[in-house]
């Protein structure tokens, strides 16, 4: 696996090194070892699947709160997305900004999320599916969100939203404070 830092720290886009034959193709899609050697340390706890039937769905903005913060190691197996990383942790460097980049079963990338970060995506075709695995067990107390839409964080979306569920709708805007900077 060869790992790259983008825009948000400790986020990775995580390419894979696949055998190919006439066979088809061969790749490693998690190893304790290489992420460790690449500095993240993410044990999975669970794994989620997501699927969208229409392009343009959006998912997310998700994380789960510092009572049982997540990392996350997201994939596509079917389709395409655009997936999203958005850092909204007040201490860091890149605090509210974001990052995509685009998953597809083809080219077999994945994101890596850390903790603290909002994970999001929207499919650039029918019938696209994702999957994550977590770092923690889900938390239903501790779910937060950011909107998809939301102007601090300024995401752009590669195509028009046709989908998003009421739940990501309603996330609430973050707030600029002229004395105090920004908030969540």
């Amino acid at each position: 696996m060869k790992f790259t830092e983008c825009e948000v720290t400790g986020a990775r886009v995580v390419d894979p090194a696949p055998h190919q034959d006439a066979r088809g193709r061969f790749m490693r899609a998690w190893c304790s070892r290489e992420l460790a050697d690449a500095g993240i340390d993410f044990v999975p706890l669970q794994a989620n699947m997501g699927y969208s039937v229409r392009a343009g769905t959006i998912r997310g903005l998700h994380y789960q709160s510092d009572a049982a913060p997540e990392a996350k190691l997201v994939r596509c197996t079917r389709g395409a997305v655009f997936d999203v990383v958005v850092d909204l942790r007040p201490s860091s460097p890149t605090y509210l900004s974001w990052f995509g980049i685009e998953l597809s079963a083809d080219n077999g990338r994945m994101l890596y999320v850390p903790e603290g970060c909002a994970h999001g995506c929207q499919s650039l075709l029918d019938d696209t599916e994702i999957l994550y695995m977590t770092s923690a067990f889900y938390a239903p107390d501790a779910v937060r969100g950011a909107r998809f839409d939301d102007p601090v964080i300024g995401i752009r979306w590669p195509m028009p939203p046709t989908l998003v569920s009421a739940q990501d709708r309603q996330w609430p805007l973050i707030e600029r404070n002229i004395e105090t900077g920004v908030t969540p």
